[in-house]
């Protein structure tokens, strides 16, 4: 069961240590690394939430797993979540450490779906619009392709959307004609 109150404390924990350290950029790959094996490897995350399984497995598995892609001192957070019971919250500790991590260090992220791949130029152009617009220093731009909006472009700052897509026009127009607007406006 997720728990964010954990999962940020750890977090927490975890940057306040890194920082300390002087390795924030190197638990911070390493944090992105676990997070993105965590979300494509679904059998990991069931293992590590399963009760039947014992530490010391777990342990030896997330070893194997992680081996020589992190550092130690996220190897030996990985170990103490085992030992503490709660390696069922790596998914969410690693989420809540980026999250934490682009607090401390300002950055935002937007979120930009089209329907067809764009290039690069365009992204840059994207990331500078919203940066003079809203104001941030540092814009992170993560995209996705949806051929459902079949033209356009939807993008997400923070709590703020903006649907330009072809899609959005035609269920808007759908709305017209279901309302019988356009004969309401003729009579």
């Amino acid at each position: 069961m997720p728990n964010p109150r954990l999962a940020t404390r750890y977090a927490k924990s975890l940057i306040d240590l890194a920082i300390e350290k002087g390795q924030l950029e190197k638990v911070y790959a390493d944090m992105q690394w676990l997070n993105s094996i965590c979300k494509s490897n679904r059998d990991l995350v069931n293992l590590l939430r399963s009760p039947i399984i014992k530490g010391d497995t777990k342990k030896k598995i997330l070893e194997a797993v992680t081996g020589g892609n992190i550092s130690e001192m996220t190897a030996a957070f990985n170990r103490l979540l085992i030992t503490k019971g709660r390696e069922s919250n790596l998914p969410e500790i690693s989420n809540a450490f980026i999250t934490a991590y682009k607090d401390k260090k300002d950055i935002q992220t937007i979120h930009l779906t089209t329907a067809a791949p764009v290039t690069d130029s365009v992204k840059a152009a994207i990331v500078e619009q919203v940066k003079k617009t809203a104001g941030f220093q540092h814009v992170e731009l993560e995209e996705k392709v949806d051929p459902d909006l079949i033209g356009g472009f939807v993008l997400q700052v923070g709590d703020k959307l903006v649907d330009a897509s072809v899609a959005y026009d035609l269920k808007e127009i759908a709305k017209q004609f279901q309302n019988n607007d356009f004969i309401y406006k003729i009579r």
